[in-house]
């Protein structure tokens, strides 16, 4: 119940715009989460809508910093006609620009990093009270989790957080200078939240790291577990039907590990593993740790564990001094990979990183063209993993009604999205599904019924 004196009684209701990935998808769920605890905010669709505008923002790809401030100048107009609205800057953009947002955007109240969002509601408190804009950029440990609410499932899919940060410092990335070093949570507290999540009807859960397999946390015996300790534990856990992780790097790529696809029945067959380019120049240049030989190894090993597992990957194209004979070699692994999705991009430099300081060597017109060629490979690797699945019954978690009337979406254990007519009673059931149609990006099938 609000109290009379709150100072920010008068607000009502929360957007919150979200850039990047699923970590920051999750810290946009913990935001929301810890406004509603403290002072009763509701999520709206709408930023015409809010009294309070959060972003949390992203800053690993290109012109970042400029989507962020093209979509301030939208809020700035809603600010115009409603001078209380507050409007929050997040994220790694936040933790990066800091003070240099409000003085581009005066217009915006309160600017934070991805440590600091369990501030919230006292840092909306004082900007009410004491009519100021904040900045909070500070980097503690992991307090954040000690300060969040019970995390509230919400649908049949769910994320933990298990560590933040980065160590691997690749000379392209901001993460380690937004997202600060690698601290893992302890093993009880994380267990806690996925037992939270599955008592909400939550059925498959994702653990999220920036180095998630790179995970070494406080264990319940008082030792350190690494990521695959941690992996049996929550695959133990009653009521868990799937789990996955994200995102892996290949140096922490463990036999240990490998070996967990083919022994823990839980382990969904699927694998964001990014290897940035297949040319050993360019991986010793972006201080990956690794060659692409490694990488391939690794591959192979994963496979004979998990001869079906789905792959995917990240990759850089026109990173400084990359020569037609680097980008072939990229272009080489990918086909002998041969992924089923990947997120491809041309490079451009991120503030503040090593790389940023290097001549940007390679036209534009040159990353372009080798942009369009890996997606066209990419493509016609997806295309044939998508046409691969036609005839064959698969296990579909279905997650909520489809976009037709009388259709059901879901996916299937590697991650491919599938349609097929059913019901919403059979939300959260794992179902047998006979594959007849493939797309781009999905598939469509018909619910094999019991006895058929």
């Amino acid at each position: 119940m609000k109290s009379k004196t709150d100072p920010i009684r008068s607000l009502d209701t929360l957007f919150i715009r979200t850039y990047g990935c699923q970590m920051n998808e999750y810290d946009s769920g913990r935001m929301a989460d810890i406004m509603k605890q403290a002072y009763g905010l509701r999520l709206v669709d709408r930023p015409e809508d809010a009294d309070v505008i959060l972003m949390n923002t992203c800053s690993v790809r290109e012109k970042a910093e400029e989507k962020v401030y093209s979509e301030l100048g939208r809020y700035r107009k809603l600010k115009d006609k409603r001078p209380d609205m507050i409007i929050g800057v997040g994220g790694c953009v936040g933790q990066q620009e800091g003070e240099r947002i409000q003085k581009r955007a005066p217009y915006v109240d309160l600017v934070f990093g991805p440590q600091t969002y369990h501030r919230l509601p006292e840092m909306v408190k004082k900007i009410r009270r004491d009519r100021v804009q904040l900045t909070e950029v500070d980097m503690p440990e992991i307090e954040k989790f000690d300060s969040l609410p019970r995390h509230q499932g919400q649908g049949v899919s769910g994320c933990v957080t298990i560590m933040e940060g980065c160590d691997k410092f690749c000379t392209f990335c901001v993460v380690p200078y937004t997202r600060g070093p690698e601290i893992s949570r302890p093993v009880e507290d994380i267990l806690t939240e996925c037992r939270q999540l599955l008592a909400d009807g939550v059925v498959e859960i994702s653990l999220l790291g920036q180095n998630v397999n790179g995970y070494r946390g406080l264990g319940e015996d008082g030792g350190e577990w690494d990521f695959t300790m941690l992996l049996y534990a929550v695959a133990a856990l009653d009521g868990l039907k799937r789990l996955r992780f994200t995102t892996s790097h290949p140096m922490e790529m463990t036999s240990e590990l490998c070996r967990a696809f083919s022994e823990i029945p839980q382990l969904m067959p699927y694998l964001h593993l990014p290897v940035q380019s297949g040319s050993n120049h360019m991986l010793k240049m972006m201080h990956r740790g690794h060659d692409r030989e490694t990488y391939l190894r690794l591959i192979d090993e994963l496979r004979g564990y998990c001869p079906d597992i789905a792959l995917s990957s990240d990759f850089i194209v026109g990173y400084p001094g990359e020569s037609d004979e680097d980008f072939e070699d990229t272009l080489d692994l990918a086909r002998q990979v041969g992924y089923d999705t990947a997120y491809c991009f041309k490079y451009s430099p991120r503030p503040g990183t090593p790389a940023s300081h290097a001549e940007d060597s390679v036209p534009e017109a040159v990353k372009d063209e080798r942009l369009q060629r890996l997606l066209t490979l990419m493509r016609e690797q997806s295309r044939l993993g998508m046409e691969r699945q036609l005839g064959r019954t698969v296990e579909v978690l279905v997650e909520k009604p489809g976009r037709n009337e009388g259709d059901m979406e879901g996916r299937t254990a590697d991650y491919r999205i599938v349609h097929f007519r059913g019901s919403p009673r059979q939300i959260g059931q794992i179902l047998p599904v006979r594959i007849m149609e493939a797309y781009g990006q999905s598939l469509r099938g018909e619910l094999i019924l019991v006895g058929e």
